[in-house]
């Protein structure tokens, strides 16, 4: 659990990727980060840190007075850029201090340990973030939203993400919330007052209300497939009999020549696997191995491993070559797919035509059957467009709304949405107020456990332990 006395010590922590860059960063915060960046930095115009503006940028070096050479000049760790923001108007509400020197490991590990020799602790994952939660300067909501930002795979997805920093499904939760409390308010002075007595009708009334509520909790919640989408992306797994195309297929939407091409059946032994972004979705493609009758183990082994691939894919592309007869393998591979939500492309439609698709259609009735040339790039353009309206079920999707991905959030919003049509029986029917009440009590810390006014302490640091140290 997440001692609290731990606000009290001033935190450090490299802030940018591990490797050689141009730029590494290290930073403070804390009540004690202005006077241990004092004691570590000189201005080349031996100006203070204490003495600098909140929000201004300072050239100098770090040095280390400890490792003093023989002339007693203290020993210069790196030149850096030196930011100072005083709290409360900074990230953390604290003072925070940021040093950015040169890139490389050797740089801001050295500067790092000076700052924990001169008194600053080490940070725990995501506690700068913590620290700002705590602090008042944003919600769990919005801290949440830190994390899906630096992990966002697809602009469309950073965008979600950055409309939640700035606390739109805050918003959209507190609105929600004050109108479930002023019902909850109503409610508990009726029960405290029985003189004011409430009918049939009233209670009619009440329920409208709560009804509001639920719809709008209902419209978040009917976001969240295409959040997820969008957060954790889609996979679709290649299959057909061997030399259908599926690796050309697969380097073309990739753009990049990923698969080994050969006219030589069966080049594809084991899965391969790859992500690619398509019209502003994650997807994992999955270049199954064709072969139907195994030669040896290898083979066996690959034949499970495409099969497990068809199992857990979302979308099933199934690669038929347009240039050849149907033959059993390309029957007995429709049938296997039959129950799975599936595309047929109809490959090398730049060749004569021998394949029977009609029979095909008659399978695999509800499957949209694309006509593309994988060597040559012809309709490429028309099997993503599918793709895309394959995952979005030809629904229009706002990217500039609120969009919930977050798994708890979900969670939380599904068991609010329970208690509030819960509720809305109810007060329809004859049960007791007070018992009424509770349960929007309940519903409402649901709410909460979403932006953190009401969350458990483990929980919290969960959530935290999922960031990088140093944000």
């Amino acid at each position: 659990m997440y001692n609290y006395k731990d606000m009290e010590d001033t935190i450090v922590a490299i802030s940018t990727a591990a490797g050689a860059g141009a730029i590494g960063m290290v930073r403070l915060s804390g009540k004690d980060a202005i006077e241990i960046a004092d004691r570590m930095f000189v201005s080349k115009g031996n100006k203070k840190v204490s003495e600098m503006n909140s929000h201004s940028v300072c050239y100098g070096d770090v040095v280390d007075a400890k490792a003093a050479n023989s002339s007693s000049e203290p020993e210069v760790i790196d030149e850096v850029l030196l930011t100072v923001m005083k709290g409360p108007k900074s990230y953390t509400r604290e003072d925070i201090v940021e040093l950015s020197c040169h890139g490389g490991m050797m740089s801001v590990k050295a500067i790092l340990v000076l700052a924990i020799d001169l008194g600053a602790r080490l940070a725990e994952p995501g506690e700068f973030t913590k620290r700002a939660f705590l602090n008042g300067r944003i919600d769990l909501a919005q801290a949440e939203s830190v994390l899906d930002i630096i992990n966002s795979r697809t602009k469309t997805f950073l965008k979600v993400s950055t409309h939640q920093l700035k606390g739109q499904l805050s918003l959209e939760l507190d609105l929600i919330r004050e109108k479930l409390m002023d019902v909850y308010v109503e409610i508990e002075a009726i029960v405290n007052f029985p003189e004011d007595e409430i009918n049939a009708k009233s209670r009619s009334v009440i329920a409208d209300r709560i009804l509001a509520e639920k719809d709008k909790v209902k419209k978040l919640l009917e976001t969240s497939d295409h959040g997820k989408i969008l957060k954790e992306g889609i996979k679709i797994a290649l299959c057909g009999k061997s030399n259908v195309g599926k690796s050309s297929l697969l380097n073309v939407l990739l753009k990049q020549p990923r698969a080994i091409v050969s006219e030589i059946a069966g080049t594809t032994r084991d899965s391969i696997e790859e992500s690619v972004h398509i019209k502003g979705i994650p997807f994992q493609l999955v270049d199954t191995a064709g072969i139907l009758t195994p030669r040896d183990l290898i083979e066996e082994e690959a034949i499970k491993r495409s099969r497990m691939h068809f199992q857990s894919a979302d979308i099933v592309l199934l690669v038929l070559d347009l240039n050849s007869e149907l033959s059993k393998e390309d029957i007995n591979i429709i049938d296997n797919v039959g129950d799975r939500n599936v595309i047929v492309v109809a490959n090398k439609c730049d060749l004569e035509q021998k394949a029977d698709i009609e029979k095909v259609k008659g399978v695999l009735a509800n499957a949209k059957v694309i006509k593309v040339s994988a060597t040559q790039v012809v309709g490429i353009e028309a099997l993503e467009t599918e793709i895309v309206e394959n995952v979005w079920h030809q629904k229009t999707v706002d990217t500039h709304g609120v969009m919930i991905s977050n798994l708890r959030h979900i969670e939380a919003l599904k068991k609010c949405f329970e208690l509030l049509e819960k509720v809305d029986k109810e007060l329809r029917g004859a049960l007791s107020l007070e018992f009424i009440s509770e349960d929007i009590k309940t519903a409402v810390n649901f709410l909460d456990n979403i932006t953190g006014r009401n969350i458990d302490h483990d929980l919290l640091d969960n959530i935290f332990s999922q960031f990088c140290i140093g944000k």
